[in-house]
């Protein structure tokens, strides 16, 4: 199916193609989903924890996380979402959220109620199947975060950290995985890698010393990918991206 560009949902067909081929009747399908574009303000959230969604969106401008805050205000970041993410598919089957999602910066969204989504899945079962796929990755890459903040050290998370966002901005055709900006301010980061903000400047510090990486701001210049992955611990298999060409460079 040529799907022309200025269909609003043709982001969220792309992605999901990453995981399952699609025919001409599920593309429109999904591409004729009913939705509500919202425009976000930096760090409004799309859901926040204990509510009820009635909808999902579709990121198709700005960046997202999800995150959890402890019972004394600190919080954890456990990904980040790029335009053409389904960023809510978790929530629609369960009665309440149990985490939020918050857009880091001016954001626009496809809200999609659920109940379209849900007779989507079930009448289409290709797209069902990669709907499915999409939460399957997000468990995948959450389970990689969690061996990312639990077992590796402060040099080597950011290092695998900095890997993935590349890599997965490429693969999105956001950008180029070897120069990119990144969304998040030091100290999101730095809540994405179980760091404070001081420790994570440290880390980055020495990635540009050892001449891995230049980082301006939040402008980001990749070195030599192969060595900063290989200080990253960095496999890329985790986010299941077969498709698309994942580590030269």
């Amino acid at each position: 199916m040529s799907t022309s560009p200025e269909a609003v949902l043709a982001p969220a067909l792309r992605k999901l193609q990453l995981w399952e081929p699609f025919n001409d009747e599920d593309a429109a399908a999904l591409l004729a989903l009913p939705y509500q574009l919202r425009t976000l303000r930096a760090h409004q959230y799309i859901v926040r924890e204990q509510e009820k969604p009635r909808e999902c969106c579709v990121l198709l401008e700005g960046f997202a996380i999800r995150h959890k805050t402890t019972g004394n205000g600190d919080r954890q970041i456990f990904s980040i979402h790029m335009p053409g993410d389904l960023v809510d598919l978790h929530n629609s089957l369960l009665r309440s959220a149990d985490h939020s999602i918050e857009v880091l910066s001016h954001a626009t969204g496809a809200f999609i109620p659920i109940e379209a989504i849900k007779a989507i899945a079930y009448a289409r079962p290709k797209v069902g199947q990669a709907m499915w796929y999409e939460t399957l990755v997000d468990a995948s890459i959450f389970r990689e975060w969690t061996l990312n903040v639990g077992r590796r050290d402060a040099l080597t998370r950011t290092a695998h950290m900095l890997c993935e966002f590349a890599v997965r901005i490429e693969a999105a055709g956001l950008g180029q995985k070897l120069g990119f900006e990144l969304p998040m301010t030091q100290s999101e980061l730095a809540d994405a890698l179980g760091l404070t903000a001081i420790h994570l400047n440290r880390r980055l510090k020495v990635l540009r010393e050892e001449k891995l990486l230049t980082y301006d701001k939040r402008t980001v210049e990749i070195l030599d990918f192969q060595r900063l992955a290989q200080v990253g611990d960095f496999d890329p298999r985790y986010l299941h991206l077969e498709r698309t060409t994942l580590m030269p460079g």
